[in-house]
């Protein structure tokens, strides 16, 4: 690739990024426009040193990103990370930037002593699945469940 990324971690002075980043999101999954949140709150969300946000830039543009939780360990004392939502824009997949966002992570979590990031993906988005592989991500077999807890 060519293009000059850059990768960045969102602060909490980079609400305007994180909202289009949160948009590139809802254009990739294909989400329909829902309420958009107030400033103030995803600004306390940046601020949180368990939230990790990296967005990837390309010509001031936000054209990937994710989104991460660092999940401290109650029976060791170290965190894991979970990748909660990762996207690329479709007309700047399959040029590294998915890997560029990826390493970047990994980087974070090695300075900070985490060794273990993972995250879900649905079997039946190979896209997805071959892409974490080529990542070095290794698959493993669970059943998740979700419960509405209304």
């Amino acid at each position: 690739m060519n293009k000059k990324i850059e990768i960045k971690r969102l602060g909490k002075k980079d609400v305007e990024q994180f909202k289009e980043m949160i948009s590139l999101f809802n254009e990739v999954f294909e989400i329909k426009k829902h309420k958009s949140t107030k400033k103030t709150y995803l600004q306390k969300v940046l601020k949180e040193s368990s939230f990790i946000a990296m967005a990837a830039i390309y010509n001031n543009e936000i054209v990937g990103g994710l989104t991460a939780y660092e999940l401290p360990m109650y029976y060791a004392k170290y965190s894991e990370v979970l990748i909660y939502d990762m996207a690329v824009l479709s007309e700047y997949q399959r040029q590294g930037i998915g890997k560029k966002l990826i390493a970047a992570l990994k980087k974070y979590c090695r300075k900070k002593g985490i060794q273990y990031i993972f995250v879900p993906a649905n079997e039946e988005d190979a896209h997805a699945l071959a892409f974490y592989t080529s990542t070095g991500g290794k698959p493993e077999k669970v059943v998740h469940f979700n419960y509405n807890a209304n």
